[in-house]
């Protein structure tokens, strides 16, 4: 974890945090290694009733993957449908779709992206002269929403939990350092694990192999061919 403190001293004291996953919509359902951070985000909203926004990148799938872009909006509307069954307060909870972002969102966009120079992108995210000109902009995006003042519901100030996989520590460690330049509260992260694919523990559940994920639009009958065909065993 990052900074995870801080949120036990907001529990102490009784201030309000939110939490901030973020899905990418690679295929039209999710799978089972996708739900831990939801669950975590799910178990915190019911005990503390924790404002919880969902961001949905839709756009970076666009940009880093062989999607056209209705199929990765299609994708994100599917996800969102996925989301909505873990059971969350419609009242405490709000998702959003970046291709669809708000104005404030927008303006914390910019605001970041001429914090980040392009050589201090180069070296977190490993881009080089190949990547194309959005999947440079597009961290600014991740990034903003870290930040409360991105969302007119929650108050300024307001500190930002984010339940997420390490691999995504890149873009929150930036989000931590440019905290300060936008006037906002640092993020804090707290990282999950991998769940393994079902061809075993050497990599992890991948939207990209159907052979290597359990999706909850699986039916029973196919998570048991799956389960009993694919998966490994001890």
């Amino acid at each position: 974890h990052r900074d995870f403190e801080k949120i036990l001293y907001c529990i102490r004291s009784r201030r309000t945090f939110y939490l901030y996953p973020g899905r990418g919509p690679s295929s039209s359902s999710m799978h089972i290694g996708h739900s831990v951070p939801f669950i975590l985000c799910k178990y915190l909203q019911d005990v503390f009733s924790a404002p919880f926004v969902i961001q949905i990148t839709d756009d970076e799938k666009f940009l880093c993957k062989d999607l056209p872009l209705e199929e990765a909006r299609s994708n994100g509307i599917e996800n969102i449908k996925d989301i909505i069954a873990y059971g969350f307060r419609p009242e405490l909870t709000y998702i959003f779709s970046n291709y669809e972002s708000s104005h404030l969102f927008y303006r914390n966009t910019l605001k970041i992206s001429k914090l980040v120079s392009l050589n201090e992108a180069m070296k977190v995210f490993g881009f080089d002269l190949n990547t194309n000109i959005g999947m440079v902009e597009f961290p600014a995006k991740q990034i903003a929403a870290s930040y409360a003042s991105s969302f007119c519901f929650l108050p300024p100030g307001t500190p930002c939990l984010i339940p997420c996989a390490v691999d995504q520590d890149p873009y929150f460690r930036l989000a931590r350092d440019k905290a300060y330049g936008m006037g906002e509260e640092k993020p804090s992260t707290l990282y999950v694990s991998m769940l393994p694919g079902l061809q075993g523990t050497h990599r992890k559940m991948s939207a990209s192999s159907l052979k290597s994920a359990i999706y909850l639009s699986d039916s029973p009958s196919e998570v048991k061919r799956k389960v009993s065909r694919l998966a490994f065993s001890g």
